[in-house]
C-alpha cells in the first residue's frame, strides 16, 4: 500500500481502515483489562483526602479549644489576685459601703472563676471527644490506604504487562492514520465516539452486537463485494466491508498484533 493518499484505491482505502479499526479494538480491550480500576483508585484518593481533610479540621479544632483552655487559665489566675486583693482590703474597709462594695468585687471574681472551671471543663470534654473521633477515621484511613495501595498495586501490574503492546499500538495506528485521507479518517472518527463498542467499521455478516443492527440486502452484500466504493449502513451509519476482505486483513494483523502480546482478536 504505498500509493500515496490521493491514489489509494478504494479497496485499499477499505483495508486500511479496517486494519484500522482492529488496532482500535485492540487497544480497546486492553483499556478495558483496566476496568473499573483507575475509577476506584481515584475513589479511595479522594475518600483519603476528605479523611485526612476532617483530621486537620479536628486538630485545628483542638488548637483553638487548647488556646480557649489558656484564655480561661489566664483569667482564673486573674481572679484569684483580684480576689486576694480585694479580701485584704476588706479587711481595712472603713464603712459598711465599702465592704459591700468591696465583696461584690469578690463576689463578682469568684463567679469569674467558677465560669472559666466551667468552660475549660467543657473544652476538656470536647477534646476528649475530638481525639476519640480522629482515632475513628485513622482506623479507617488506615483501611482506606490498605485499599488503595491494593488497588494501585493491581492497576500498576496490569500497565506494566500492557505497556509496550499499548505504546506499540498507538503507533501503528498513527502509521495507519497517516496513509488514509482526512476526510475518511474525520467520518471513521465520529462513528468511533458514536458507538459505545467503538466500531465504525465492520463486516456485513457482524450480528446485532458487533456491527449492523439490520440484515444487509442480497444487492448490497454483491456491491460492498465489489469494494469499488464504500457503503455505509443505512441504519447505523457504519463503514461495511464484506466478510472475505475481514477475514484476510484479521489474519495478517493477527501475525502482527503477535509480536506484541497474546490478546486474541474475535
Amino acid at each position: 500500500m504505498a500509493a500515496t493518499k490521493s491514489r489509494l484505491s478504494v479497496e485499499e482505502r477499505l483495508r486500511l481502515l479496517y486494519d484500522l479499526q482492529l488496532i482500535d479494538s485492540r487497544i480497546h480491550k486492553l483499556e478495558n483489562l483496566r476496568g473499573e480500576l483507575p475509577l476506584e483508585v481515584k475513589f479511595f484518593e479522594d475518600e483519603i483526602e476528605g479523611l485526612q481533610t476532617r483530621i486537620d479540621n479536628y486538630k485545628e479544632e483542638i488548637h483553638n479549644l487548647n488556646q480557649e483552655i489558656i484564655k480561661y487559665k489566664n483569667l482564673k489566675e486573674k481572679a484569684k489576685e483580684n480576689i486576694e486583693r480585694y479580701t485584704e482590703m476588706l479587711k481595712n474597709a472603713r464603712n459598711d459601703r465599702e465592704y459591700k462594695s468591696l465583696q461584690e468585687e469578690i463576689d463578682y471574681f469568684e463567679e469569674e472563676i467558677k465560669v472559666s472551671d466551667k468552660r475549660i471543663k467543657e473544652a476538656l470534654v470536647k477534646i476528649s471527644q475530638i481525639e476519640q473521633e480522629i482515632q475513628d477515621i485513622n482506623k479507617i484511613l488506615e483501611e482506606k490506604e490498605v485499599q488503595l495501595k491494593n488497588k494501585k498495586e493491581e492497576l500498576d501490574k496490569i500497565i506494566a504487562e500492557t505497556k509496550r503492546e499499548e505504546e506499540e499500538l498507538k503507533k501503528l495506528r498513527e502509521e495507519y492514520r497517516s496513509k488514509l485521507p482526512e476526510r475518511l479518517l474525520r467520518a471513521y472518527d465520529r462513528l468511533i465516539k458514536k458507538f459505545k463498542n467503538r466500531l465504525a467499521v465492520v463486516s456485513f455478516d457482524r450480528d446485532a452486537s458487533g456491527g449492523s443492527y439490520f440484515v444487509i440486502p442480497p444487492q448490497m452484500q454483491l456491491e460492498i463485494r465489489d469494494r469499488d466504493r464504500i457503503i455505509l449502513d443505512e441504519h447505523t451509519g457504519r463503514i461495511l466491508v464484506d466478510p472475505e476482505l475481514a477475514a484476510e486483513e484479521k489474519e495478517r494483523m493477527r501475525e502482527i498484533f503477535n509480536q506484541y502480546g497474546d490478546l486474541l482478536l474475535d
